[in-house]
């Protein structure tokens, strides 16, 4: 839900036209809600963190290596993420056009935490596959995995001089990336011991 939280615009004047402008647009340094969602920002990334060194990749042996390497890499996408905030745009270039469309470092941080998402992706969902349990994660993953990664290429526009509607396939990547958070949650719930029987302790 906090990795979400773009969906504030929908009630504070950000002055940013969501079919048109990124997420990170939000928190450019000239932007009057810059602290707000570089604060949630943060604090998503922090969750994700916990969560990822939380992950039991002990308990499934044959997909330890790949499951280690995929939680490594979600705080690899929690620390890019962070940098994010650490170093905005300066400017908001879908509504101030004197303002450039690639700022260097934020767009090297951006690449890092896509990188780091999708290497996650793929690594979990492998991991998931060799493992007992986790119906969800190996049912729905791929599919998120593919979709996720075609709305992040469809926003790349204003990259190659092409701005424009490039804010809708982002905020469905956001809400892809969300879903996948969920499905990390619901697979790695503790599982109930079989050899338990009713009435026990």
């Amino acid at each position: 839900m906090l990795y979400n939280a773009w969906v504030l615009e929908a009630v504070l004047p950000t002055g940013l036209d969501p079919r048109h402008s990124y997420v990170s647009e939000l928190y450019a340094a000239d932007q009057p809600f810059h602290g707000l969602f570089g604060g949630i920002e943060i604090v998503t990334a922090l969750l994700v963190a916990a969560g990822a060194l939380s992950l039991p990749a002990r308990r499934y042996p044959a997909a330890g290596r790949r499951a280690g390497a995929g939680r490594w890499a979600l705080v690899a996408f929690a620390a890019s993420s962070v940098a994010d905030v650490i170093v905005p745009m300066r400017c908001a270039p879908s509504v101030n056009h004197a303002c450039e469309a690639v700022n260097p470092w934020h767009t090297a941080t951006s690449a890092l935490a896509h990188a780091a998402l999708f290497g996650s992706m793929a690594l979990l969902v492998a991991a998931a596959f060799r493992s007992p349990g986790r119906p969800p994660l190996r049912r729905w993953g791929p599919w998120v995995l593919g979709a996720a990664l075609l709305t992040a290429l469809a926003t790349v526009g204003p990259l190659f001089a092409r701005p424009g509607w490039h804010g809708v396939p982002q905020r469905a990547h956001l809400v892809l990336v969300g879903v996948w958070l969920v499905l990390l949650t619901t697979a790695h719930r503790p599982e109930p011991d079989p050899g338990a029987r009713p009435g026990g302790p």
